[in-house]
């Protein structure tokens, strides 16, 4: 009933379709009840990643017009990143999301992404053009995906 939280009248096979198209549902066959299993206060009894990516289920069961995410892949390891990632692109679909990241691959596909610093609006655009601008935005990208720290950034724009 966990995933049925947003719609008490969700079928079965609504349930189930929600968990398998946020990747839930290989776990989820593995609980020692499946589908049953009660989880403990909290979930305490799954780790953050399944915790995520049940309460993404829950979402798609419920079908809201708007999407309000909070640091989606907070806390989690890169594989399971990789998985919540995938579950995002499928629940961000054909609805208006607010999603609030610091990890810009959460972000990344988004049609229009805010860039925030010290409470301000400082860019927006999608990422080409905010890549485009050469600013915050494409800054940070550059030291996430190129693998350099901001100290090696710094000292490599000093140095050129």
């Amino acid at each position: 009933d966990n995933i049925r939280y947003g719609k008490l009248d969700a079928t079965d096979e609504e349930i189930h379709r929600a968990a398998e198209a946020v990747g839930a549902d290989d776990f989820i066959h593995r609980l020692e009840d499946g589908y049953d299993t009660v989880l403990h206060e909290r979930g305490q009894n799954l780790s953050v990643g399944q915790r995520q990516l049940i309460s993404f289920a829950r979402a798609l069961v419920a079908d809201p017009r708007i999407l309000i995410l909070d640091e989606a892949t907070a806390n989690v390891d890169t594989h399971t990143e990789k998985t919540i990632q995938r579950a995002l692109d499928v629940m961000l679909r054909d609805r208006t999301s607010f999603v609030i990241a610091h990890r810009l691959s959460t972000i990344r596909n988004a049609t229009r992404i805010v860039v925030m610093r010290e409470g301000e609006i400082v860019e927006i655009g999608s990422h080409d053009e905010l890549m485009a601008q050469d600013g915050i935005y494409a800054d940070l990208y550059r030291m996430t995906f190129t693998g350099l720290s901001t100290e090696e950034v710094a000292a490599a724009e000093t140095q050129g």
